[in-house]
């Protein structure tokens, strides 16, 4: 039988994300300081920002979702399935909200498994069966054991910083000397974009190895690997009919979703934040094998 048991492997990849993050935005601060930016500025910048990120990650997640926390008597079925699974897990019960929309989809956000948010949409349960909603759930819930939440949200917030700097710098002439007339803006910008790829790459490796990490975890939680294959079978097949103009409202949330609502040819499918739907088809089979043992 499969047991839950720490991913070590989840482990390391996040403190290595985030070490290697630091390194990357070390560099990237001490070369603004040599162009003349003012170091006190970025610092009450990037710390002001990762603040408010880190403390209202869940409150800004649920806000652009246009998500609805409910409680116990409006969505009852929800919040029972949610409560017998965080027992099974070993997890304080989080707080569910619902989304109004047709993107069959789920996510998890939150600091930590004290101040977590489960939410799902309306196309989702719509769609889905009892079975294949608990291993959506489980999933999520996973998400949430795991802890991989607010790294995933830290870092790819801060990855956006690089292209703040240069706005700031195009903007305002925030930084200024010979520097800048002898070419410094462009030296600047090429800087910023290596940074945002090397920050983009890395974030997006984290993130398709957690969703292996939840699905193994939703198989455990549920003990029937089958019903979460089933629920991404049904989720696949459906997205491409959604209509783009939904897709595109929710793509900006693709990190957090099971599946990603990416638009076909959209530049979210050239680095999926998610492996693909085969192979994690393949792994939960593997999963189900050890099961039968």
């Amino acid at each position: 039988m499969v047991k839950w048991k720490r991913d070590l492997g989840l482990e390391g990849r996040m403190l290595l994300t985030m070490f290697l993050l630091a390194v990357v935005y070390l560099f990237f601060l001490v070369f603004l300081t040599f162009m003349n930016a003012p170091p006190l500025f970025m610092l009450l910048f990037i710390g002001v920002a990762l603040g408010a990120q880190y403390y209202y990650s869940d409150r800004i997640v649920l806000w652009t979702m246009n998500a609805k926390v409910v409680s116990e008597n409006e969505a009852p079925n929800l919040h029972q399935t949610i409560t017998r699974l965080c027992a099974i897990a070993d997890l304080p019960k989080p707080r569910i909200a619902v989304v109004n929309t047709q993107v069959p989809n789920a996510f998890a956000t939150g600091k930590g498994p004290n101040s977590a948010v489960v939410a799902v949409t309306t196309g989702l349960m719509d769609r889905l069966n009892q079975g294949e909603l608990e291993a959506v759930l489980a999933h999520e819930l996973s998400h949430v054991k795991n802890r991989d939440m607010a790294i995933l949200t830290i870092a790819s917030f801060i990855s956006t910083l690089a292209f703040y700097f240069v706005r700031y710098y195009l903007y305002f002439g925030a930084f200024g000397g010979n520097r800048r007339d002898s070419g410094g803006i462009m030296l600047v910008w090429i800087v910023s974009i290596a940074v945002w790829v090397a920050s983009f790459l890395l974030i997006r490796a984290l993130s398709r190895y957690r969703e292996f990490a939840a699905d193994r975890g939703s198989a455990i939680i549920t003990g029937q690997p089958s019903n979460l294959t089933s629920a991404l079978l049904k989720i696949s097949d459906v997205m491409p009919r959604i209509p783009s103009d939904d897709l595109r409202k929710v793509e900006g949330m693709n990190a957090f979703f099971i599946i990603p609502a990416a638009v076909s040819g959209s530049f979210m499918n050239l680095f999926s934040t998610h492996p693909s739907t085969e192979k994690r088809i393949a792994a939960l089979e593997k999963i189900q094998k050890e099961l039968e043992l």
